[in-house]
């Protein structure tokens, strides 16, 4: 029998791009609530409790309802809201961040999506830590640029009303309350919180993450050899991995480092930058806030605990 996939929030960004992902999978039974029981709170229930497994895309309140509605020991969730990302009895949804993870995403019943804005500082800095080439107290700053998808419903009609006269650039979350913080500093493993200084651009989706290094002030700094070999050695081993370390080369620019490269897929592309003679480095990663960034990361921990896809 078919595993049955419930939507909740299908009619959303996420939601929507996830029953895309779907529509050509013969291995699954999405179901869906009719439209005019879509804001049925008892129609939800029953949905919730008939699948095998519902994917949130849903508000964090809205999503912490939705769990609470499921009163059965079967279904298993995975949730893009930020409300579970790091809460206890939830698997972090970042296969690729640690050699075990996929197989403690495959024996969870509950599973919180990663953020986008996190995901890429967390692919680069938690290898680093671990090999003991960053202390965990290390002042990490995070920049970058997503599309305006990723600002959600108010922001995408904002974007899309405006065209052209829309902002290229528009940094936000200057009050430096962004509510990934708590989700970067727990899986890079850092023991003081990051800062986050996010942008939007006119596009709708994609992103690049990037974590600047002063590597002067450490009591032994290391080589750009010696960053990128940790990274590197971290993703080589791990299986069904949709994430690339670029070769560790000099370059001014590439044409596959901008925020759109790989929209459309799952994957991301990390970057270790550095000049050796400054001490200094550039942690960057490339890939879709919509796809590594959402909605490809729930078909992915999907896929994962179910034992379902390629």
């Amino acid at each position: 029998m078919k595993p049955k996939i419930f939507i909740d929030g299908e009619h959303g960004t996420t939601g929507l791009q996830i029953r895309a992902m779907l529509a050509d999978r013969a291995d699954l039974e999405v179901i869906s609530i009719p439209a005019e029981h879509r804001k049925d709170q008892a129609a939800r229930k029953d949905f919730l409790n008939r699948a095998d497994l519902a994917v949130l895309c849903l508000p964090d309140d809205a999503a912490k309802e939705s769990v609470s509605l499921i009163e059965n020991g079967t279904t298993r969730v995975v949730d893009a809201s930020t409300a579970h990302r790091v809460a206890d009895g939830w698997a972090y949804g970042f296969p690729e961040m640690d050699a075990a993870q996929s197989a403690a995403i495959a024996a969870s019943k509950r599973v919180a999506n990663p953020g986008c804005w996190p995901q890429g500082p967390i692919a680069t800095l938690r290898p680093l830590v671990a090999a003991g080439l960053l202390p965990s107290d290390y002042p990490v700053t995070v920049n970058g640029i997503s599309g305006y998808s990723g600002g959600g419903r108010q922001m995408i009609e904002d974007y899309v009303g405006k065209g052209e006269d829309a902002p290229e650039f528009l940094p936000y979350g200057l009050s430096l309350k962004h509510k990934h913080v708590p989700e970067l500093r727990t899986y890079a493993r850092l023991s003081r919180d990051p800062l986050m200084q996010p942008a939007v651009g006119n596009f709708a989706q994609g992103m690049i993450t990037v974590v600047p290094l002063q590597l002067g002030q450490l009591p032994r700094v290391p080589k750009a050899a010696e960053l990128h070999a940790a990274i590197a050695d971290h993703y080589a081993g791990l299986k069904g991995s949709f994430v690339e370390v670029a070769p560790l080369h000099e370059i001014e620019r590439s044409p596959e480092i901008e925020p759109e490269h790989y929209n459309g897929t799952n994957r991301m592309k990390v970057y270790v930058l550095a000049n050796d003679a400054r001490a200094q480095a550039l942690l960057l990663a490339v890939y879709d806030n919509l796809g590594k960034g959402a909605s490809g990361a729930a078909v992915q921990n999907m896929d994962l605990m179910l034992g379902t896809g390629s």
